[in-house]
């Protein structure tokens, strides 16, 4: 989940800078690799929140296709189009962060992966492993009309 509304689906495609566990070290010779992130727009809604500057609250789930893989690489490349991921401390936005650790009495990073496909190495069978939303995840969604997530597969 994340704040804003993106496009309907878009193409993140945004070098990226390892990065290094050591704060200290960041932008000192680390590489700048390909990064390319493919997504979808789910559903979107509106809270009569004021958050920021404005009078409401828009938020989306959006689907997240990594077509490459580098650290916190969903993560950075939603802050990158200006759709932080909801809870995440690094990349965020603290006052929505905020909103919803104090709204729903946690502060989680809405980010979950529900599936993961892949070739087996030596078998060359693809492998498909799925899991559902935990518990928490699906609280945070209430404030998506049911309506709206019918037929998403969410609930």
């Amino acid at each position: 989940m994340v704040r804003g509304w993106p496009a309907e689906s878009g193409r993140v495609d945004h070098p990226l800078r390892d990065e290094p566990e050591d704060r200290r070290l960041r932008g000192l010779g680390q590489p700048v690799r390909e990064a390319l992130t493919e997504y979808r727009t789910l559903a979107t809604t509106q809270l009569d929140v004021a958050i920021e500057t404005y009078p409401t609250s828009r938020y989306a789930l959006v689907e997240l296709f990594p077509k490459t893989g580098r650290k916190h690489q969903l993560r950075r490349h939603m802050k990158h189009i200006s759709h932080p991921i909801i809870g995440d401390a690094n990349h965020g936005r603290g006052r929505h962060n905020r909103y919803f650790a104090e709204r729903f009495g946690q502060g989680r990073l809405m980010l979950a992966a529900t599936a993961i496909r892949f070739r087996h190495p030596q078998t060359g069978q693809d492998i498909t492993i799925e899991a559902p939303l935990e518990a928490s995840f699906l609280q945070v969604l209430a404030i998506f009309p049911d309506s709206v997530l019918q037929g998403l597969d969410v609930r």
